[in-house]
């Protein structure tokens, strides 16, 4: 089986990227090869550049694995869970650049990084959980509660509505929206190189300390609705 995710390092910034050849559906697979790229660039010390397919970040997950073994779902719901999680306490910066769509679970790793750039476009980013007959979970719903407006959270976890880019950006889905993919990777790295300059424990202290609240309820949620 190919890879899903691919993994490169120039000078302190790492890059992965997501890429199953369809949607990016976060699978069981892909999850754990995300988490493998992960500690990989923890090992590396490096500031992590994480993208997707063009046009497309995520679609989140499959959702005919629902119609299957119960296992199966309480155990990808936790792994992404787990991802989030793990996305928000990353000792070094994650940029995340987004070119196309990002929707629930996908949405949920994009809200997770701590730079989001986007593309304008006729793309959809958000939440629509709802419009498909699925319960978000506790570590998603906490998980938006930090990154979106107060209105923007309300609105996007409790109706399902997907928005462009722009509109995304305007509820706390995104912080920059580009015009297109060249303009983003330019962006992005720019600000990967930025970020590399930071001091790296001052950074995690202080992502520890303004997280605490919400690393501690996505902690709780994920063990409390799935097993610890």
């Amino acid at each position: 089986m190919p890879d899903l995710v691919g993994y490169t390092r120039e000078g302190a910034v790492a890059t992965i990227a997501m890429d199953d050849g369809k949607a990016n559906v976060m699978s069981e697979n892909m999850i754990r090869e995300l988490t493998a790229a992960l500690a990989q660039a923890e090992a590396d010390r490096a500031v992590v550049v994480l993208t997707g397919r063009p046009r497309l970040f995520s679609a989140g997950y499959d959702l005919a694995m629902f119609g299957r073994d119960p296992e199966e779902v309480v155990r990808t719901l936790r792994a992404g869970g787990e991802l989030v999680h793990r996305l928000l306490g990353f000792p070094y910066p994650v940029i995340a650049a987004c070119a196309g769509h990002a929707i629930a679970q996908g949405a949920f790793v994009l809200l997770a990084t701590d730079v989001r750039f986007g593309v304008a476009g006729d793309f959809k980013i958000g939440l629509n959980e709802v419009a498909i007959g699925l319960t978000i979970p506790h570590y998603g719903v906490e998980t938006a509660r930090h990154r979106l407006t107060a209105p923007g959270f309300d609105r996007a976890a409790g109706t399902g509505a997907l928005f462009a880019p722009v509109q995304a950006r305007e509820l706390g889905f995104l912080d920059v929206v580009v015009e297109d993919e060249d303009a983003l990777r330019t962006g992005v790295y720019a600000e990967a190189e930025r970020l590399a300059g930071l001091d790296m424990a001052a950074h995690l202290g202080t992502k520890t300390r303004v997280r605490a609240a919400v690393l501690a309820a996505v902690r709780s949620g994920i063990d409390t609705e799935f097993g610890v």
